[in-house]
């Protein structure tokens, strides 16, 4: 680890950056070229303690995890991103079997989207950032760890993750999420990580294993859908999805048609927020 270069790269590329491109207001009169330590900090969803001290070079070795925050955070190409875990004495990350680099392109759009219910997957189906209104909506889906990460994985061996649906909606979702994972397991057979889930499902969950026999077929990935919300009902909700196919990311949003009973259920969630849900 290279603490002196490690510090040296975070603070340029903290004050390269401005608060507008991270989706924070403009304006006004700032001590500090870019962004301030304690904004980077919260992007990064790290203390600003822990930050502060990385800059000043008398930081702890940040994990991979760490690192990997710090991309998103300072919206990293995916070179700098290789470079940061260089400095910081870590193997570069695979590009496509890891997927939790954010593209920064990808990162601005998310930024204008706070609004909005939307959030970044990778083709695992695992969450990489979120709104706070997709928060309200479907919860905080990057508290999960190991292979609970995959949304395919829930789906299947999780009866929260299925309370989400109704009932009668289960059967569709299922072999859509099972032919889902299906084409990211035979595009690239190397990756380990997809056939760990796999492998797991398969031995978990009889359901699963009777789709995967049948070789099912992804269709549309993110057709209309209905979300029960424990406190404002069922939602009847669009999805729209830009892909980013050098990463294998999603950005998925969900909407809902003006005028409807689902639109003003959706903007009464973006005055609750996620804590009371």
């Amino acid at each position: 680890m290279d603490r002196a270069r490690l510090a040296d790269f975070l603070r340029s590329r903290r004050e390269a950056l401005r608060p507008e491109d991270v989706g924070l207001p403009g304006g006004g009169r700032r001590r500090t070229a870019g962004l301030r330590r304690e904004e980077v900090a919260v992007l990064s969803d790290m203390s600003v303690d822990y930050y502060s001290r990385l800059e000043q070079r008398r930081g702890p070795h940040p994990s991979e995890q760490m690192l990997a925050a710090l991309a998103r955070g300072l919206r990293l190409s995916m070179e700098e991103r290789d470079h940061l875990f260089r400095l910081a004495g870590h193997a570069v990350p695979g590009r496509v079997a890891r997927g939790d680099h954010i593209n920064p392109g990808m990162m601005r759009i998310l930024d204008g989207l706070e609004d909005a219910a939307a959030q970044v997957v990778n083709h695992l189906g695992e969450t990489l950032r979120q709104t706070r209104l997709s928060k309200a909506l479907i919860g905080d889906q990057r508290v999960y760890t190991g292979l609970a990460r995959s949304a395919h994985y829930r789906w299947f061996t999780d009866p929260a993750a299925r309370a989400l649906h109704l009932e009668e909606d289960h059967p569709a979702h299922s072999r859509l999420v099972a032919a889902n994972l299906h084409h990211v397991y035979t595009r690239d057979p190397g990756d380990r990580r997809a056939a760990a889930i796999v492998e797991a499902l398969l031995a978990a969950s009889p359901e699963f294993a009777a789709l995967w026999r049948d070789h099912p077929v992804a269709g549309p990935y993110c057709p209309p859908e209905r979300v029960r919300h424990p406190q404002v009902g069922v939602l009847e909700l669009h999805c729209q999805i830009l892909v980013d196919p050098d990463q294998s990311q999603l950005l998925v949003v969900h909407t809902a048609s003006p005028g409807t009973e689902s639109h003003e259920k959706l903007r009464l969630l973006s005055v609750i927020g996620a804590d009371h849900r």
